[in-house]
């Protein structure tokens, strides 16, 4: 027997998805989709939901229309991803209704929500990396063919998706060897494989190249021509304005407006966000590079793709910008200095000291910290406390006569929340509870218990909404001022151009230059990002 989800027929006036053709795209942007008229394909209106010590939604509401982009905003901890886990079935309302295609409901978990045409692409990934793209995308639907599961008809219709999406993967591949571009474009195909009447997109974005994000909204309009209404969380303010019909705002759980994205701008979106005007994104720089902390000299990895012959000084006191295009080898840079990825050649000398750095652990030793791209999979212990979270890099500092001082990591902790400024109920709350912002903010606390000198960051404020961006660019000046090395890996380059000192730029591994931050522009680094490819 086949096991298929339900087929859910198109709306009246849409098409089915295999029809549309390329002549049927318009230009996108913003003005309203096709479909925009007073029908919902969703409404959520009244819902409460809360947690110990914390009301994450109060009288939130959205309602999506078909065939449109409807964009979510709001700072982290505004709601957002609590209001889409209770759509999809993760969390239950405490009160509020859901209803879609008029019919009100209340799915049971993701598989149920998928199987009535509600999918979410999560900004952090769940596939099962060992196994192949086309099995990622019909787990627990595998067609079978006498009882047995058909690997051909798994590979025709995976095809048969990504052909029509324009997705050049080949459906056999194992999914951990593909880029994270390339894997979130699998999960869109996925969602399309249900025939998903409903789409949401949490930072679909946050990974991707300026091509690989011109691949999406081609992907996008696609979709909202077949009348797919799409809900787009992001913080990027010029995607939101190019892609999106509608704009939702929440801000401490409630909904603040709604409003057409042709009638919104920057600065008003950011004022509706944070309730004030956030005039400079920036902060004022107070740090003065001083004399050289660091140099890496002819770096390359020992294993391939990585970095090769690299090197470059760092000062105390400096911010350092890594700039560069997906795959220019930005993280195994940084990896490679930190000790998780071994070296063949080169060196690492730091105060006149040469350094091996064989771990990560010799390199916490050394006065290193690093903050790594992917909170979830590797920054973060989430089924554990803040408490956890903040203090395990620095537990040789509570250990007295062969036990752990619990007043020492209380303290530790309590001075992580109240120098980070993190917003939690209390020390015992599991930092999964946290927003996004807020487990950025322990994470960098609990390095700096460790007193290093040079801290590498990664994507520091990837998927952060810009109040918490502005105090964690602020956290990072107020570091240097205080004599700290640091280098930040960033794929926004107004963020490099608006706190670094000096930006590196990286290309096909190799560095291709480095510009002084007030002689840096946007066309300036891509013409070096692009040197070696």
């Amino acid at each position: 027997m086949t096991i298929y989800p339900p087929v859910i027929p198109a709306k009246a006036g849409t098409h089915a998805f295999a029809g549309v053709t390329e002549g049927s795209i318009n230009s996108g942007g913003c003005g309203f989709g096709a479909f925009m008229d007073d029908t919902y394909v969703l409404e959520m209106t009244g819902l409460d939901k809360s947690f110990p010590g914390v009301k994450a939604l109060d009288q939130a509401r959205l309602r999506l229309r078909p065939g449109t982009v409807h964009a979510l905003m709001g700072e982290n901890g505004a709601g957002k991803s609590t209001l889409m886990k209770c759509l999809f079935g993760i969390y239950r309302q405490d009160a509020g209704e859901i209803v879609v295609d008029g019919r009100k409901t209340n799915f049971s978990g993701p598989k149920d929500a998928m199987e009535h045409g509600v999918a979410m692409v999560h900004q952090e990934l769940n596939q099962v990396l060992k196994r192949s793209v086309m099995e990622n995308i019909w787990l627990g639907r595998f067609p079978k063919r006498y009882g047995l599961v058909s690997h051909r008809a798994m590979r025709e219709k995976t095809q048969a998706v990504f052909d029509e999406l324009g997705i050049h993967v080949d459906p056999r591949t194992v999914i951990g060897k593909l880029s994270v571009s390339q894997r979130q474009m699998v999960e869109i195909a996925k969602a399309v494989s249900y025939n998903a009447k409903i789409l949401v997109l949490d930072e679909p974005t946050s990974s991707l190249t300026n091509e690989e994000v011109e691949h999406l909204f081609q992907i996008m309009t696609k979709l909202r021509n077949n009348g797919v209404g799409m809900i787009y969380i992001s913080h990027k303010m010029e995607e939101i304005l190019k892609i999106s019909d509608e704009v939702t705002i929440m801000r401490d759980g409630q909904w603040i407006a709604t409003e057409a994205a042709a009638d919104l701008t920057t600065e008003k979106i950011i004022k509706m966000m944070v309730g004030r005007d956030l005039t400079n994104r920036f902060p004022p720089k107070i740090n003065t590079p001083g004399e050289v902390l660091l140099e890496v000299k002819n770096l390359t990895g020992r294993y391939q793709p990585t970095c090769r012959d690299v090197s470059f000084e760092l000062r105390r006191g400096e911010i350092l910008g890594v700039a560069g295009l997906v795959g220019s080898r930005r993280t195994e840079l940084l990896e490679t200095i930190f000790g998780i990825a071994r070296h063949d050649q080169g060196e690492i000398i730091k105060n006149g000291q040469r350094l091996r750095n064989r771990s990560a652990a010799e390199a916490i030793k050394n006065g290193f910290a690093m903050l790594t791209e992917e909170r979830r999979a590797t920054g973060i212990f989430p089924g554990l406390d803040i408490t956890f979270n903040s203090v395990i890099a620095h537990l040789k500092a509570y250990r007295r006569w062969g036990l752990l001082s619990g007043r020492g990591m209380a303290k530790d902790t309590q001075w992580v929340i109240d120098s980070m400024r993190v917003k939690t109920p209390s020390r015992a709350t599991f930092i999964r509870n946290l927003s996004g912002g807020n487990q950025q903010k322990v994470i960098i606390g609990r390095w700096l218990l460790t007193e290093p000198e040079v801290l590498l960051l990664d994507e520091p404020t990837r998927g952060i909404d810009v109040g918490a961006k502005a105090e964690i660019y602020q956290l990072i000046i107020d570091l240097a001022a205080r004599g700290k090395g640091i280098v930040i890996v960033s794929s926004e380059m107004p963020e490099l151009l608006g706190i670094c000192d000096r930006i590196l730029v990286m290309s096909n591994g190799r560095l291709a230059g480095a510009l002084d931050s007030g002689q840096a522009d946007q066309e300036k680094i891509m013409r070096l990002a692009a040197k070696y490819i």
